[in-house]
């Protein structure tokens, strides 16, 4: 049976493959790349932005629902997940589990083997009964084949009560916490209802997934529940705040098979069902793959490199395109909250990762996505009174430190997206900037606001005082900018003067040979030179608080701290818009050289992390991007590869893949600024086959193990001397071409370097 089973998948596979000469990309998808580690990622099947994501569920306080550890059973497999995200998990809702043999519980649960994951596919043989699951999907409905092998009584479980990271503990702090739920019994085919759970990762408000699950053959009996207690026959558990639940008993099925279509909605159950009916009418399991691989390849064959690159790196680009595209989900249509046509996306999880490579890669392969994306995040500022931050389950909640969606807003600005209105994208910005939140200060706008506004930082009265000032002053930076392009030069002229605000927390100290760190200051304008961390037989003591102290989780909460999720010595490198004035403050270039070097060397720069992704960039400052090529190169080789732990940290919405991604091109974005810096590739050539029709090559002569270096550029047959490209000149189409060599050029990139705020000419 089992190697029937696997010559069927091996079938299937190569089925697919030739299904289309020239879809060929989405072979090198690899979903398991960061299923393993800290990449937390979804493994299950999703379409690009999918709302529907079903999957395997072993581990409830996973993020993804899921671990690649053998001897965890599965308990379910549910419809709806994020991918790669930390904290505290999310969704994991409406279970569907099917069984063979004893059904007296409700609990059930099986080890897993012959695993199969390829793109939009995943299949597992439930050991304990020997049944085999397939699942496919579209964008709002899941497909499921179950092959039993069991000559006893076959049913399908479907549990609304079970969901991840559940907590007993009362609005306890990042887990979800159940409300409700609801089932129906339709027919013998179909059965409907939903759930309530509320929490999460973002403490966000109640949240309802509706579901509507028809078979292709009649079940012959079946129980709903509620709590513990079964009801045969009983067709109805309506919702008074216990969890409820069917069991579908299937005693004769045509060949063991029975297939499942699940639609879900946030909405009714009626929609759900109508998800299935528009985007599944059929029960052809291997058309439905064809088509989801399909809309992959639409997207994926966008960016083309060469053929004889090497598998590894294909599947590592690929997979980071893939990763990217998993989120926001495009719930369009699906919003409960107000009723509108319009985009609507959710699950910004955060923006705080994604709008320094995520969005802007978005932007340079799919900008009509990128356009919807925008204004959604505009309605949710009209309907909800804050752009979101890190909105889930149709709330907002837990910004990290900036109000970075001022940056996507920027980026799509300065990138000439049209279609957005970008009068009504500056008093969603100037909202955040002018009025503080109030009450929960971590949910949306900006915490600490009253501060920044009076003091020109973020005092230690509030937590994370430290990266807020930072990212509020890039924040100012954006909407000066976009103030700027919409003719609003009173905005214009106060918040370009406010993006100073990072040098108020800029002290002249000296940590490991560099000098000028950004570092605490209280309420009254002085340094704070310790903290409390913890009290000791009765007394309290304190700690020295340096460019390298870390006071979170020892002496306060991990979102308690001077600086989140990073030290001063990686925070004080990040003022995206004024690298000239950075570079200044600490010394000139070559004592900058010498602070990246030793960021670098005794391991300061954390590569799992975002305050961090600019860094190996920074050189391009000083005229020197064979040293950035370098830093990121060695980033890359040393801990990014195609394997299961691929990815070195969470991969936050996709944010660690696209970093990846756009640096095997060769470019990186420096986000709500219209230029990518260039660097060495990892392909020799690389086309972008831009939705406008014009296509962008990137080739790279004589590149090589030896030939690492950028020697000499031209764009379209001219000398090009920048290691920076305007976004504009890529849309134009053309070819930028590289003479590569063993040894860094004295020239190329030497002489002009990327934009700073400090070096432009400031407009009263």
């Amino acid at each position: 049976m089992n190697k029937l089973r696997n010559s069927t998948f091996i079938c299937l596979v190569l089925l697919l493959q030739c299904w289309c000469v020239n879809a060929q990309n989405h072979r090198f998808v690899d979903p398991m790349i960061g299923s393993e580690g800290l990449g937390n990622v979804f493994v299950g099947p999703s379409c690009p932005y999918g709302m529907i994501k079903p999957g395997p569920d072993n581990d409830l306080n996973a993020n993804s629902g899921f671990t690649t550890d053998m001897t965890k059973p599965i308990y379910g497999f549910s419809q709806v997940h994020v991918s790669g995200t930390g904290g505290g998990a999310k969704y994991g809702n409406v279970s569907i589990m099917p069984i063979s043999g004893d059904f007296e519980t409700i609990k059930q649960e099986s080890l897993r083997e012959n695993e199969k994951v390829a793109l939009g596919y995943y299949s597992a043989l439930l050991k304990k009964w020997k049944i085999q699951t397939e699942i496919t999907t579209s964008d709002r409905a899941a497909f499921y084949k179950f092959v039993f092998d069991s000559n006893a009584k076959n049913a399908v479980k479907i549990d609304l009560g079970r969901y991840l990271d559940e907590s007993i503990i009362p609005d306890g702090r990042e887990a979800q916490q159940f409300v409700g739920s609801q089932v129906e019994v339709i027919s013998d085919t179909e059965v409907r209802g939903y759930t309530k759970v509320r929490g999460g990762w973002n403490n966000g408000s109640t949240y309802t997934v509706y579901f509507s699950a028809v078979f292709n053959q009649p079940f012959t009996n079946f129980s709903t529940w509620k709590g513990e207690t079964f009801f045969p026959n009983q067709k109805n558990q309506v919702d008074n705040g216990k969890k409820t639940g069917a069991m579908l008993l299937f005693e004769s099925l045509a060949n063991k098979t029975l297939n499942m279509k699940i639609g879900i909605s946030f909405i009714s159950a009626l929609k759900a069902r109508e998800n299935i009916d528009n985007e599944i009418p059929h029960w052809d399991f291997k058309k439905e793959l064809a088509e989801t691989q399909q809309k992959w390849e639409n997207l994926l064959q966008r960016v083309e490199v060469e053929k004889e690159a090497s598998t590894e790196k294909k599947t590592m680009f690929y997979t980071g395109l893939y990763h990217t595209m998993l989120m926001p989900v495009d719930r369009t249509g699906e919003n409960p909250l107000w009723e509108n046509d319009s985009p609507y996306y959710d699950d910004f999880y955060a923006i705080w990762d994604t709008y320094r490579s995520s969005s802007p890669l978005i932007t340079l392969l799919d900008p009509k996505r990128e356009i919807d994306i925008v204004n959604a995040m505009l309605q949710i500022y009209k309907r909800d009174g804050y752009l979101p931050e890190a909105r889930s389950g149709n709330s907002n909640g837990r910004t990290q430190g900036g109000s970075n969606a001022e940056v996507v807003i920027a980026d799509a600005f300065v990138k000439g997206l049209e279609g957005i209105n970008y009068k009504l994208g500056l008093d969603a910005m100037l909202k955040d900037a002018l009025f503080p939140p109030g009450g929960n200060e971590e949910k949306e706008g900006r915490g600490g606001l009253v501060d920044y506004n009076r003091l020109g930082y973020v005092s230690t009265d509030y937590v994370r005082s430290g990266n807020r000032t930072l990212e509020y002053s890039y924040n100012d930076y954006c909407l000066a900018i976009v103030a700027k392009g919409t003719k609003r030069k009173g905005e214009y002229w106060r918040f370009i003067k406010q993006s100073d605000n990072w040098q108020n927390l800029w002290r002249d100290i000296e940590d490991n040979g560099s000098r000028g760190f950004i570092m605490p200051k209280d309420s009254n304008k002085k340094w704070v030179d310790s903290i409390q961390c913890a009290a000791t037989n009765g007394k309290i003591s304190y700690v020295p608080y340096t460019p390298l102290a870390q006071d979170w989780p020892n002496c306060v909460c991990w979102w308690c701290g001077v600086f989140y999720e990073a030290s001063s010595w990686e925070y004080s490198l990040s003022v995206p818009h004024d690298v000239a004035m950075l570079i200044k403050k600490t010394g000139g270039n070559e004592a900058f050289k010498k602070r990246l070097n030793t960021l670098f060397d005794k391991e300061f720069y954390n590569v799992a992390n975002e305050p961090s992704f600019l860094s190996p960039n920074l050189y391009h400052w000083i005229g020197r991007p064979d040293l950035s090529n370098d830093r990121i190169h060695q980033i890359i080789d040393k801990n990014y590869n195609s394997s299961r732990n691929g990815i070195p940290g969470n991969d936050d919405s996709g944010a660690m893949s696209s970093w990846l991604a756009f640096h095997m091109m060769g470019l990186y974005p420096n986000a709500g600024q219209s230029y990518y810096l260039i660097n060495s590739p990892y392909f020799k050539q690389t086309v972008i086959h831009q939705e406008n029709g014009k296509d962008f090559t990137i080739k790279a002569k004589n590149l090589s193990e030896k030939n690492k270096y950028i020697k000499s550029v031209t764009l379209n047959g001219k000398p090009f001397e920048n290691a920076f490209i305007e976004h504009s000149d890529i849309v134009k189409g053309g070819v930028l071409e590289f003479e590569m060599a063993a040894t860094p050029s004295k020239i190329w990139g030497t002489k002009q370097v990327p934009p700073s705020k400090s070096d432009e000419v400031i407009e009263e």
